[in-house]
């Protein structure tokens, strides 16, 4: 373990196995009820510029047999890699190809789907999840959402949305059974799309809207 690792982790879950678990139902209803906000509170401090509700999603999906990408923002912050591997001992990697999950600090630092590993046909399991922290972004309007766990069709404002994401979405829909899922972590709630969601509407230049 490195001084770093050693020196200047902060703590991670007070509760570990009481708070991963709420975080993983919060996370897993997520995926089940694409769109739908699921509260989790997160109860961690990550080092900046990792947000706390990510960093709990980090710590309740990752383990010493997840190989992380992290982006440029997270990556340039040594503390943030530390605060990681030291409560998760999960491996760090160079390439989103090469990760299980993709974590991104803000939509514009996300990587793009086909960048991701999508699975394959007789291992979808094996595809990438990626995830967003979404804090404070603002919500688009005229998105329409439908598919398993969604009522008939659904509205939903897609707030934590990367630019270009839609006809991104639409094709990594059309892999299925492969292709790449996605949880948006906000301040205080997460919510997923599984690759099975279907997303329709929206101009493109609404999905370029930022929050101020």
């Amino acid at each position: 373990m490195s001084m770093l690792t050693a020196r200047n982790h902060t703590p991670g879950f007070a509760h570990p196995v009481r708070d991963a678990q709420r975080v993983f139902r919060a996370v897993m209803e997520a995926l089940a009820r694409p769109t739908t906000p699921q509260r989790i509170d997160p109860v961690v401090a990550p080092p900046e510029p990792l947000g706390a509700a990510l960093g709990a999603v980090i710590l309740t999906l990752c383990d010493e047999q997840t190989p992380v990408w992290l982006d440029s923002a997270l990556r340039s912050a040594p503390e943030v890699e530390a605060w990681i591997v030291f409560h998760t001992g999960a491996r760090i990697v160079d390439a989103p190809a090469d990760a299980s999950f993709a974590i991104a600090s803000s939509p514009e630092t996300a990587p793009a789907l086909s960048a991701l590993s999508r699975g394959t046909d007789e291992e979808p399991h094996e595809s990438a999840t990626l995830v967003i922290d979404a804090r404070a972004c603002a919500g688009i309007d005229g998105l329409t959402a439908s598919g398993p766990g969604i009522r008939e069709t659904r509205p939903w404002d897609g707030a934590g949305l990367p630019d270009g994401f839609l006809p991104q979405w639409q094709e990594n829909r059309a892999l299925y059974p492969r292709g790449v899922d996605l949880i948006l972590a906000h301040e205080h709630t997460v919510c997923g799309l599984t690759r099975t969601t279907a997303l329709t509407g929206a101009l493109q230049h609404d999905l370029d809207r930022r929050s101020a």
